[in-house]
Order: structure tokens, then C-alpha cells, then sequence
């Protein structure tokens, strides 16, 4: 196709919930990323930073190739050796013993908020309620979209999933006030990004835990987009901010593995009988049918 038939075809067919730039991309080399007409240009926006590594990178491009000539994909009912040495890498990076692979970080931020009505449930018929920051952003299902502190992504999809509450970012006051025993848990980021660039104080997180360890309720950190080396660390709430503090739930996103793979969900095994609930019957919990390829999960473990 030419250029000019390449959008008219995907404005034809496509549904329109994207604003585009009129760009047709034909291929990429390392930071820099080319049109079908030969323009070349910069790409400062990395796939929506999942491609830290940047494009082609030989690495990536042999992972995923040789995996491919092997078997793409055979489901989670059947043990592979490269998922098993990809979430091995994964806990000894992130220091937490149960990890759940995901397709995307709304997935993994629906099953933290899943285990963590879980986890109230089983702790008191009435813990459910869950607290986000306003100006917060943790994904595009109805759930997540629930928990995303910005009118503007919630509009149009009423009634929203209740027992949801939102606070200030960086306000312990506010948080303290909205807090109780039926609070299950309180979802952040450690650096806020889709509502502009907000970074705590030095003390708000160990604030914040203080809090969720008051009321039983479980700290999550969805670091989709601040996590695995985007702020320099692997990690920006345990390394950045809190140094040897660690969240009951953490959520991130890979940022080198230029999105074959997305997420996951990280958890402690002593997260009460929850985590038990969850590591041993994750098919009644939650579930995907395409969760984690062997090409996807080597593209992980290579980079």
C-alpha cells in the first residue's frame, strides 16, 4: 500500500478510539524510527515506553525468533522451562515469591484489585472499599477505569463497580480521613504520570503504609509506567523513594521488551490466607487464555 492508502484503509476500518499522528511507520533502528515515505525521526514517545532498548535490538530480535521456530504458545495448563526461569528472574529482581504474568497493565491491576477484595472478604464480610488518587491512572477496564482518579476516562460508562474512594496524591491528611476498617486496600503510583508529573514527598509512602498496616488494608504500587528502570531503578517506590520498603502488591510493566510482553502482578507468600487462595486456585480468581506465550516469556528472560 501507499502511504495515503495505508490511513485511508485504517480510518476506513478501525475503530476510532485513537488520535493519530499522520504518520505511516514502516521499521525502526535503535532510537529512531522511519516512515514508509522515508522520513526519519526520533522516537522520545518508545511505544508508549515499552521500548527502552529501542528498535531491533539483536537481543530481542534472536529471542524472539528462536523461541518462534520452537512453539509460540501452548497455555498455562502445561509447564514450559523459559516461564519458569522468567518468573525465577522476575522474584529475584523484585524480592516478592508469587508472581502472576499478564497481557497488558490493566490486567495486572484488575488482579491486584481482585486479591485485594479477596483478601478484605476474607478478612470481614464488609472490608471492600478501595482508595486511589485523584489525577491517577491504572488502566481501561471497567474496573480499572473505576479505580483511575479522572472523570474524563469514567464518563459515559455509569454505573462504575462502587466502593471506590479518592484522595489527594501526596495529602496524608486526606488519606487518613478517608481510612477505616473497610478498607481493603490503597492503590498508587509512585510517580503519577498520565495526570502530569507528580512525585511524593520523602515521606509520604512510609506515610501511607503506616496507614494500610493500621487498618489491615493492603498497600498496592501499580508501577507500570515508573517501574523496571524507568526512574533509574528497578523499582522506583523501594529504591527511589522508600529505600527497603516493600508494597504487599506491586504491578509493573516491562519497558524493554518492546511490548511482545507486558505485565505482572508480584505477591508475597505471607499475604494471609489470600496469597494461599490465589497461588493454589488462580483458575477460580482470575485467569487469561493467551497469558504469557513462550515467545513473550522469552523475550522477558532475554532482556
Amino acid at each position: 500500500m501507499d502511504y495515503k492508502t495505508v490511513i485511508e484503509e485504517t480510518e476506513k476500518y478501525y475503530l476510532p478510539v485513537f488520535g493519530r499522528y499522520p504518520l505511516v511507520i514502516d521499521h525502526g533502528k535503535g532510537c529512531k524510527l522511519y516512515t514508509a515515505d522515508g522520513e526519519e525521526y526520533i522516537d522520545f514517545l518508545a511505544g508508549i515506553a515499552v521500548n527502552a532498548l529501542g528498535h531491533s535490538h539483536p537481543v530481542l530480535v534472536k529471542a524472539i525468533a528462536d523461541q518462534a521456530a520452537k512453539v509460540m504458545h501452548c497455555s498455562n495448563l502445561y509447564y514450559t522451562e523459559i516461564q519458569a526461569k522468567a518468573i525465577r528472574t522476575i522474584a529475584e529482581v523484585s524480592g516478592f515469591d508469587r508472581i502472576f504474568l499478564a497481557n497488558s497493565g490493566a490486567e495486572a491491576n484488575e488482579g491486584a484489585l481482585k486479591l485485594a477484595r479477596k483478601y478484605g472478604k476474607l478478612k470481614a464480610p464488609n472490608k471492600f472499599r478501595i482508595i486511589t488518587a485523584v489525577h491517577s491512572f491504572h488502566g481501561r477496564t471497567l474496573l480499572t477505569v473505576t479505580a483511575t482518579g479522572q472523570t474524563k476516562y469514567q464518563v459515559g460508562y455509569e454505573p462504575l463497580p462502587g466502593g471506590f474512594d479518592y484522595v489527594e496524591y501526596g495529602n496524608i491528611a486526606e488519606l487518613e480521613a478517608k481510612m477505616g476498617d473497610d478498607v481493603c486496600a490503597v492503590l498508587l503510583e509512585p510517580i503519577q504520570g498520565e495526570g502530569g508529573v507528580h512525585v511524593p514527598s520523602d515521606k509520604y509512602l512510609q506515610e501511607v503504609r503506616a496507614l494500610c498496616d493500621k487498618y489491615d488494608a493492603l498497600l498496592i504500587f501499580d508501577e507500570i509506567q515508573s517501574g523496571v528502570g524507568r526512574s533509574g531503578k528497578w523499582f522506583a517506590y523501594r529504591e527511589v523513594f522508600t529505600p527497603g520498603m516493600f508494597a504487599q502488591l506491586l504491578t509493573t510493566n516491562l519497558s524493554t521488551a518492546g511490548r511482545t510482553t507486558s505485565a505482572f502482578l508480584v505477591a508475597p507468600s505471607a499475604l494471609s490466607i489470600a496469597a494461599i487462595v490465589f497461588v493454589l486456585k488462580l483458575s477460580h480468581l482470575m485467569s487469561s487464555t493467551t497469558m504469557r506465550s513462550p515467545a513473550a516469556t522469552l523475550a522477558e528472560r532475554a532482556l
